[in-house]
């Protein structure tokens, strides 16, 4: 991929529309079909769609360096927010028809503490991924062969982050389930199944990762200086 606007644009718009889809789709429950140690593998819409910000953001920050992929991950906060805004302010407008209506909240209406979960989860991961990204391309000196070392160590630890995060907030606290008999089973079966298939992700995203940044320079160290 060549280092200039149009690709750096294009980056940000991926990313941002993957994270509003996922918020969009969030709110499915897919059953994996199978259990790890005893938990049942449920896995949350949203991450597959989720999945991809994290490669946007690796390779933001590989070819124009931690500052443009910290500017990614606020435009995306953002963008977070406006499309949250619009959903509920569309949410509580007259319906023509109630059963739209009702149709409408069952798929795009979303609770308080769903939102919150979604919001604290995506920032906390996300600025984990660009810190501890360029932390391990400044500590390997950034060679081009070691490329996956800082790319799968990344995306790997902000998906727990992220994971943990939105399933203690929306799932524990939202709908409650800290306090049912069986709740903390459920949430450790959305962490694990969301986990286990991210991770998939992120070892599959690899190889995109290297075409996407192939046949380019490090780059000025000064990029990717810790701040």
């Amino acid at each position: 991929m060549k280092k200039n606007e149009n690709n750096l644009y294009m980056l940000n718009i991926i990313f941002v529309v993957s994270i509003i889809i996922s918020n969009v789709v969030g709110c499915k429950v897919i059953d994996l079909g199978f259990t790890l140690f005893g938990f049942p593998m449920l896995l949350s819409g949203g991450a597959i769609t989720y999945a991809f910000t994290f490669l946007c953001t690796d390779v933001i920050g590989e070819l124009w360096g931690k500052n443009e992929a910290n500017k990614a991950v606020r435009r995306g906060f953002a963008g977070q927010l406006f499309a949250l805004a619009l959903i509920f302010a569309t949410q509580y407008t007259p319906a023509v028809d109630p059963s739209m209506q009702a149709a409408y909240e069952k798929l795009l209406g979303q609770s308080p503490m769903f939102v919150l979960g979604s919001l604290c989860a995506y920032y906390a991961s996300q600025s984990w991924d660009v810190w501890i990204f360029h932390k391990l391309r400044n500590h390997f000196g950034a060679r081009p062969g070691l490329r996956w070392i800082w790319n799968n160590a990344s995306t790997a630890t902000s998906q727990i982050i992220d994971t943990v995060i939105y399933a203690i907030i929306a799932f524990g606290i939202g709908l409650g389930y800290l306090w049912q008999p069986d709740g903390i089973s459920y949430i450790f079966g959305v962490i694990l199944g969301q986990y286990f298939l991210k991770l998939c992700l992120a070892v599959l995203d690899t190889p995109f990762f290297y075409i996407l940044t192939s046949k380019q320079p490090t780059g000025d160290p000064r990029e990717t200086h810790e701040e």
